[in-house]
């Protein structure tokens, strides 16, 4: 559920736009955000006021315009390099062998990949090229440190693309050893439709738009929260060249010694 309304402030300087976020638990396993963009009216000293609250489940965090245009920029260029080194490839669904929507590769000690035979799992090489994976851009190491609360390093980044008639079904993010690391999500390119719920596939569920430069965090309480993409709007981003959307997610996946 999300409500807005508006309000005017007067004497704005021109041209200032940002945003605040502020948190309150609602009780029953929902956490509610508020955020507040403020921006000018053309021809006007008033200065409008966008309120924004959203409910998400305890745990996940939606970090709205997280990155600036200049780091999804570069960003876009590392997953260029890292596609160049780890082709994109198709992941099926163990047992049917079922073709997901998405494309996918990996860049970090390990990676994430699913085949009817083997299932789940993770591994250090690619499952077309069998060469180990590129490693994790410093910039999102750093994104890493900013937002995750946990003090080692993630060893897997998850590279999903998504064409405009792609999803991913609910699910959780349980192949990893150690629940207490987050799931760190960054969103380029098309705006999606994502949803999350609770820790059990039945639980309540909340859908909002996540736009490029968004960052969502699945963790605590909400590491284990199903969750998945509904659909892609497309032609809402400039970012990426021929459209669609690249999601990267950052895990650990074994536990520190």
């Amino acid at each position: 559920m999300k409500f807005m309304f508006t309000r005017q402030l007067p004497f704005a300087k021109r041209g200032r736009e940002f945003h605040i976020g502020s948190w309150g638990d609602t009780g029953d396993g929902f956490r509610v955000a508020v955020f507040r963009r403020w921006w000018h009216l053309a021809g006007s000293n008033h200065l409008k006021v966008r309120y924004s609250m959203l409910v998400l489940p305890n745990g996940v965090r939606h970090m709205p315009a997280y990155l600036s245009r200049t780091t999804q920029e570069a960003l876009v260029e590392e997953v260029r390099s890292i596609v160049q080194q780890a082709p994109l490839f198709v992941p099926a669904m163990p047992r049917t062998g079922k073709e997901m929507s998405v494309r996918m590769t990996n860049c970090g000690p390990l990676g994430w990949v699913t085949d009817k035979e083997r299932g789940y799992r993770y591994q250090p090489t690619h499952p077309l090229t069998g060469e180990p994976w590129p490693p994790i851009p410093e910039i999102l190491l750093d994104l890493w440190r900013q937002v995750s609360g946990y003090p080692n390093p993630p060893e897997a980044c998850l590279i999903n693309f998504y064409t405009a008639d792609a999803k991913m079904g609910l699910h959780q993010d349980r192949d990893e050893a150690d629940f207490s690391a987050p799931v760190v999500s960054v969103s380029l390119g098309d705006d999606c439709l994502f949803r999350v719920g609770q820790t059990t596939r039945d639980g309540a569920t909340k859908s909002f738009r996540l736009k490029s430069g968004d960052v969502v965090v699945l963790g605590g309480e909400g590491r284990l929260a199903f969750h998945g993409v509904d659909r892609i709007y497309p032609s809402t981003s400039a970012l990426l060249k021929n459209g669609g959307r690249i999601n990267l997610t950052l895990r650990r996946v074994t536990k520190a010694e």
